[in-house]
């Protein structure tokens, strides 16, 4: 049996009921595999990929804390510091109810080769709670949020783990958090990303993700004799990745034509109103189905459907495994050309791999939507420093990270005889930093 093999079994009998981490070990050794094969003697007395695919901290915590009628609530928090070997732990909090290790680990181990692509030295962790924060006041948010980092701050500093937020962690739960951080230890340092611009966040930081994911996929096409100008894009989501993709997407000459959330989906034919649905999920927290007031020509669904509508671009910027293979067949059958991935892993494994055999241009989370993380590094040197860039400062350096992001791909594509194959080319780029920091730095 080969080494990956080898790996691949051991990771699915030593972690059971974790799907979704058993998908991203599986999903990334395999694009390795003639990495590995070229160094294999050296990786498997080195261990090198037990010791990658094996956080090397794994912190499981209980968050009490009392609801507006003074009931008690238990949740869980999560912290996995999965690989610090080319610099301190990075990676967002999630509040979902969704959250459990599995989840947290596959997001973890995605983050170590995101985090490498970005050229900034950062390694790779992820964390996070099964805390709901939909439906709760501002003060039952700032309840769990004080319990949560009472805990998590035994664990994290400025060169040591700097979370972000995720899912349901913006920048309300990220203010809470550093409040209690700052308390709680007597430190005003860098510890959090995705801070308000009056306390040391950075401009575009909450636009990063969606933007980036619009400058790699214009890159991408441009590379390829294509453009976005004119193309008709759908973006699954409504959070902040799909909001600002859809601003970008529309800045750049596309129109995206739908947004979705977890109850259905609008399709706006005149393409999506930026300022509406800003409106709509930034500032009231209300559902999709508010949409149609402000668009009175678009279309509100029930359920899921946004795949099924004909355009150029898909962009999934929601969550996890939301794009499967029976969603790819449609993409295909209505003509899209190119589909970069938000969100992290949505697309499933049958789904990317048909896909690609069909000859559409696909790139993967950790390459398409390193924005975010990206801008969360530039925040953290903006705080080393005590400085504060401008929007066009921080947005000129986002474009030049991601449109190096993308050239870094597809070379690695190149060298290894996948060209044109963007999901192993961002494993392989990813991997090779990784894994020389590894080796120079001994068994640890």
């Amino acid at each position: 049996m080969s080494y990956v093999d080898e790996v691949i079994e051991r990771v699915v009998k030593e972690n059971p009921s974790e799907p979704e981490f058993h998908q991203a070990v599986k999903e990334v050794l395999e694009s390795l595999r003639v990495v590995v094969e070229a160094n294999e003697e050296a990786y498997r007395r080195d261990a090198l990929l037990e010791r990658l695919v094996n956080p090397e901290r794994q912190i499981k915590f209980r968050v009490p804390w009392i609801d507006d009628k003074g009931q008690v609530h238990v949740n869980t928090g999560y912290r996995v510091q999965f690989n610090s070997a080319i610099g301190p732990y990075k990676g967002g909090l999630r509040l979902h109810p969704s959250v459990n290790l599995g989840i947290i680990k596959f997001l973890g181990f995605e983050q170590i080769f995101k985090n490498s692509l970005t050229g900034l030295s950062i390694g790779g962790g992820k964390g996070g709670s099964d805390f709901d924060p939909k439906g709760k006041s501002d003060r039952e948010i700032m309840a769990f949020c004080q319990s949560f980092m009472t805990e998590l701050c035994k664990y994290i500093g400025a060169d040591t783990d700097v979370p972000a937020g995720d899912i349901g962690t913006g920048a309300r739960e990220i203010g809470y958090m550093y409040g209690q951080y700052k308390r709680i230890r007597n430190l005003f340092e860098g510890v959090l990303t995705g801070k308000a611009i009056s306390y040391g966040g950075s401009y575009a930081r909450t636009e990063a993700t969606g933007y980036g994911l619009l400058y790699i996929t214009e890159e991408m096409l441009k590379c390829n004799g294509q453009s976005l100008q004119g193309k008709t894009v759908i973006v699954s989501g409504s959070g902040n990745v799909a909001i600002y993709a859809i601003e970008k997407a529309g800045q750049l000459g596309a129109k995206v034509v739908t947004a979705s959330d977890s109850n259905g989906w609008v399709y706006d034919p005149e393409g999506i109103d930026v300022a509406a649905l800003k409106e709509i999920k930034e500032v009231k927290r209300q559902r999709l189905t508010e949409y149609k007031k402000y668009r009175p020509n678009s279309e509100y669904h029930e359920g899921k459907g946004v795949w099924g509508v004909k355009a150029d671009i898909a962009l999934p910027c929601a969550t996890q495994n939301e794009l499967n293979l029976e969603d790819a067949k449609k993409l295909v059958a209505n003509g899209v050309i190119a589909v970069a991935e938000g969100a992290n892993m949505p697309t499933t494994a049958d789904a990317t791999e048909y896909l690609q055999e069909k000859g559409v241009y696909f790139i993967p989370g950790k390459a398409a939507n390193a924005g975010g993380v990206a801008t969360s590094a530039l925040e953290m040197s903006q705080n080393s420093e005590r400085l504060s860039w401008t929007f066009e400062q921080v947005d000129a350096k986002l474009k030049e990270i991601m449109v190096n992001l993308f050239h870094n791909i597809d070379a690695a594509a190149k060298k290894y005889g996948f060209d044109g194959n963007y999901v192993v080319g961002a494993n392989i780029a990813g991997f090779e930093k990784v894994a020389d920091a590894m080796t120079a730095q001994g068994i640890v």
